[in-house]
């Protein structure tokens, strides 16, 4: 397949699930290869996201073309309603492990990497949900990273939807209004399309989800009896300049063929003055296209022939 017809992989949105279900916005893609998006109010362009909370809902249910479940994971602002298909036989195992687990009365934090998906009813009301791509449960310091994670992440997206007030539906106009770069085609479309809202509710999501990561509350409290086996930690990554590929080589070089978290390789990336973005890039692509690295573990990765 030429690489210009190949499809792009798309960064996962950190995101709470009360801002992607309010979603009724969706932007199909018109080529074969061509990504199609959840658009948040808040002009978050969702095809791929990486969600965390307790587990509140697994079934099993059986159709012709076979088994397929379907769940809940809640966050501080809500629930994430996410399936896994009769067609992805390659997660039904781990799924059953989970759904033994959560039947025999177990609670649960799970994390979950997952492509946007929407239905439309007759009224043409737009409901969001989840299709599994890979999920691992998680302690409750890997749902506190990923706590802060999605409250950073919805804190950039409210200031620039506050900038974007006022301003005329262009994205010169929004530019010029300090909106950064990545968020502008979103804010374009999503400001078209909902009507102005009051803001302060996702404050709230994003004030009970810190509190929760500092440990203010007894929200985290007793989520998770069980924790996945700690990965080795990389203290102090290798700076390998700005080419993000390079630091994440260089990182899990030193790892000495453990595993090293995803969160570890970003933030040397980034500490190495590449964005977030480009990071999440170039893990991709060592791990897609130039297979250099492998992921065994969900979220833990290291160097191919370690």
């Amino acid at each position: 397949m030429a690489a210009s017809s190949r499809r792009v992989r798309q960064s996962a949105v950190r995101i709470f699930a009360q801002e992607y279900s309010e979603a009724s916005l969706v932007e199909q893609g018109t080529g074969e290869y061509d990504p199609s998006f959840v658009v948040t109010k808040l002009g978050a362009r969702v095809n791929r996201c990486l969600v965390g909370g307790v587990i509140d809902r697994l079934e099993r249910r059986d159709a012709d073309s076979g088994p397929y479940y379907s769940g809940q994971i809640r966050d501080p602002s809500g629930a994430h309603y996410f399936n896994v298909a009769a067609f992805q036989p390659e997660l039904h195992p781990d799924v059953e492990e989970l759904l033994a687990r959560f039947e025999s009365g177990d609670r649960f934090l799970l994390a979950m990497v997952g492509r946007a998906r929407w239905s439309e009813n007759e009224d043409g009301g737009v409901f969001t949900s989840i299709r599994a791509e890979g999920f691992s449960v998680i302690d409750q310091d890997a749902y506190k990273s990923w706590l802060v994670e999605a409250s950073d992440a919805t804190l950039r997206r409210l200031g620039a939807y506050e900038a974007s007030i006022g301003c005329e539906l262009e994205q010169s106009a929004l530019r010029e209004a300090g909106v950064p770069e990545d968020l502008v085609g979103g804010l374009v479309s999503s400001r078209g399309h909902y009507q102005e809202f009051d803001t302060e509710s996702y404050r709230v999501w994003v004030l009970k989800a810190l509190s929760t990561a500092s440990g203010r509350t007894e929200a985290a409290e007793g989520f998770a009896k069980e924790s996945v086996e700690e990965a080795p930690k990389i203290t102090e990554a290798p700076v390998g300049g700005s080419d993000p590929s390079q630091v994440i080589l260089q990182t899990l070089a030193t790892a000495g063929g453990g595993l090293v978290e995803y969160d570890a390789l970003v933030g040397a990336c980034t500490s190495s003055g590449a964005s977030r973005e480009e990071a999440e890039d170039a893990i991709e692509d060592l791990r897609d296209n130039r297979g250099d690295i492998i992921e065994p573990r969900f979220g833990f990765f290291q160097l191919l022939g370690d």
